[in-house]
């Protein structure tokens, strides 16, 4: 990996937060989100009506259907409720259909920023779960990243010490030429 990141896409725990708009993947595939730079891919499923009823992430970005049009929430939606499939309802009726995606080359998935993915072709995933009041959490597992962290620290110390000894070295050849 070029940029020296490796992102860990495995399903993390889910846990239960009860929000509405909440939504979490159970298996594979991403949420669709449109940005400034293009379309993007996320697990991360916070997600909250904007002002024009559309539904945005925290950074205000728009949550795209399965259709690849942005979610809208009417104002006088009631009791939203989403089936296993990623369709919304409110009174029962149907208003929007989330779709799952994934990029067609899995090696294509480029890290943008945050939780935000690219890759330059997308295909609908079929069969895929999404959870309504839950939220994926973070697969990191922080004990292991620091001590991973430490071991980089400690590697990075000892290639300065040798370099230190080395430019001693090469001094002192420099300086007994010198003579």
């Amino acid at each position: 990996h070029a940029s020296g990141r490796h992102v860990d896409l495995g399903q993390a725990t889910i846990s239960q937060t009860g929000g509405s708009f909440d939504f979490a993947i159970q298996g594979d595939g991403f949420f669709l989100i449109e940005t400034p730079e293009g379309e993007r891919l996320t697990r991360a499923g916070s997600f909250t009506p904007s002002a024009e009823g559309e539904l945005v992430t925290p950074d205000g970005y728009r949550l795209l259907d399965a259709g690849g049009a942005p979610v809208f929430i009417p104002p006088d939606a009631r009791a939203v409720a989403m089936a296993s499939d990623g369709t919304l309802s409110s009174n029962g009726e149907p208003i929007a259909r989330i779709g799952l995606w994934q990029p067609t080359d899995p090696m294509a998935l480029r890290h943008q920023s945050g939780t935000l993915f690219a890759a330059d072709a997308l295909e609908p995933v079929e069969g895929g779960i999404v959870l309504q009041g839950m939220l994926e959490d973070s697969n990191v597992e922080p004990v292991s990243e620091i001590t991973r962290m430490i071991t980089v620290q400690r590697a990075y110390e000892m290639g300065q010490k040798f370099l230190d000894a080395e430019d001693q070295r090469v001094r002192g050849v420099i300086q007994a030429l010198g003579r």
